[in-house]
């Protein structure tokens, strides 16, 4: 029910490096090894999964970047067309991976238009609860490999879907009091903004 068949188990590895730096035991989960290439084959499969039992047609994600491969990919597996929309700046590089999944790119008015057609879905990168619902296999997981209770669990934040399914399951798990260390790119760094405002806030630019 989370994405399984499209996200594989990943190993939980000692990196000793940080383990030194640090002055305690760093695991890392290699979330890399994902056929796409990132966690987001986790959430995004699920969503796409759902959709697809209710009938979805045809999915839109409006992002050429890891939650682009993750849309493409799932629609790939489910056999629902999809169509990947990214930025005129996008590396060919890019592009040609998108296209070998079997989608194209398209104009991004356009898109939206398709987004609204009956039996199409929109693919948020990360705003959406089934998203952080497959998200949340990873503590799963990490529970079964760790065989303990973490001091602490440190990951990245971009839209904030990696933290909210982390949060997620670590409820699942019963590990509410495990802490998260949230680490931001300065210039980018929109959820402290929001932590600091105490509400959502929009940053006036990127700089990062």
């Amino acid at each position: 029910i989370d994405g399984r068949g499209f996200h594989i188990l990943t190993p939980v590895l000692e990196s000793t490096a940080l383990s030194k730096a640090a002055g305690t035991r760093v695991y890392m989960k290699l979330e890399n090894v994902q056929p796409t290439g990132s966690f987001k084959i986790r959430g995004i499969g699920y969503f796409c999964q759902e959709a697809a039992k209710k009938g979805c047609k045809h999915f839109v994600c409006s992002t050429g970047g890891n939650a682009g491969f993750a849309t493409a990919y799932a629609a790939r597996k489910l056999g629902v067309p999809a169509t990947i929309i990214v930025p005129t700046s996008t590396p060919q590089a890019t592009v040609q991976k998108l296209e070998e999944q079997g989608v194209w790119d398209d104009a991004h008015v356009q898109a939206l238009a398709l987004a609204e057609t009956e039996g199409w879905v929109s693919v948020h990168p990360f705003d959406h609860p089934l998203i952080w619902q497959g998200h949340a296999s990873m503590v799963r997981e990490l529970k079964d490999l760790l065989g303990h209770k973490p001091g602490a669990i440190v990951l990245a934040v971009g839209g904030g879907g990696l933290l909210a399914g982390v949060v997620a399951g670590l409820q699942d798990v019963g590990w509410q009091d495990v802490p998260i260390v949230a680490v931001e790119t300065k210039g980018a760094d929109s959820f402290n903004a929001a932590l600091r405002a105490g509400r959502l806030v929009t940053l006036p630019e990127i700089t990062r």
